[in-house]
């Protein structure tokens, strides 16, 4: 049986460490690495960052190297839309794992486009306190919010780990991809995982995910070795099928 090798793939404002709590629950077989996208600097990997309004094919370019075509991709928030988006430009993985993320931002009866907005104006006012904010907003659905912020806030510290011009583009990449025609005929297997109370999901996109018990948009801080357990299961599911085609 062969073991699943992954790619773990952040959020907007939140640099690779957020994958920290997972390392003691990988089983040892697995190798499991976190990836930043560009212009973040939580990992050691150089990023540098991508020119503002930066598009798709820019993304894909700087990403071709580090994501192979035979590894689980693993998105997280907007990771997952990021990653997903990026099946139209890279050779597609042997699965991709979608936590805390459908097939767009924005929903009518989730953060809806007028949210968004008015957070994109926050953000140009004053990107670090918005930053913070966003984090708050986060750790919503968790058991403990309070203790999920200050996690939050102890592996990031005080300051945004992207650039202004990063994040903005983040936030219209928020704004504007629709994974729907991708997600219709994916040309990988493709799982669902979403926290049962997390804040920035639909409940649209809940009912065609699997849900995680107890937990809001950050698991890995709550519920870290459920959490691992559940990637690990799906991505040897994915892995093991991949092989069985060839």
């Amino acid at each position: 049986m062969p073991y699943p090798r992954l790619v773990l793939l952040s959020g907007w404002g939140i640099d690779c460490r957020i994958w920290q709590s997972l390392e003691a629950y990988w089983p040892h077989e697995t190798e499991a690495l976190p990836l930043d996208w560009p212009g973040y600097s939580g990992g050691d990997r150089d990023t540098p960052a991508l020119p503002a309004n930066a598009t798709m094919a820019q993304l894909a370019e700087s990403m071709a190297t580090v994501l192979s075509h035979d590894t689980v991709w693993v998105g997280w928030s907007m990771g997952g839309l990021l990653a997903t988006a990026l099946l139209d430009y890279l050779p597609a993985p042997k699965g991709l794992i979608l936590l805390g993320a459908g097939a767009t931002f924005c929903a009518d009866d989730g953060v809806t486009t007028a949210e968004l907005k008015a957070f994109q104006r926050a953000f140009k006012r004053d990107p670090t306190a918005a930053w913070q904010h966003f984090l708050c907003w986060q750790a919503q659905g968790e058991p403990s919010p309070r203790q999920a912020y200050r996690q939050l806030q102890e592996l990031l510290g005080d300051t945004p780990p992207a650039d202004s011009t990063t994040l903005a583009t983040g936030l219209q990449w928020l704004a504007s991809i629709d994974n729907r025609p991708r997600l219709a005929a994916a040309p990988c297997p493709v799982v669902r995982l979403v926290g049962d109370h997390d804040p920035l999901i639909s409940p649209a996109q809940r009912r065609i995910s699997e849900t995680l018990s107890g937990v809001g948009h950050c698991p890995m801080l709550s519920q870290p070795q459920p959490l691992a357990a559940s990637i690990i299961r799906h991505a040897t599911q994915m892995a093991n099928v991949s092989t069985a085609v060839l």
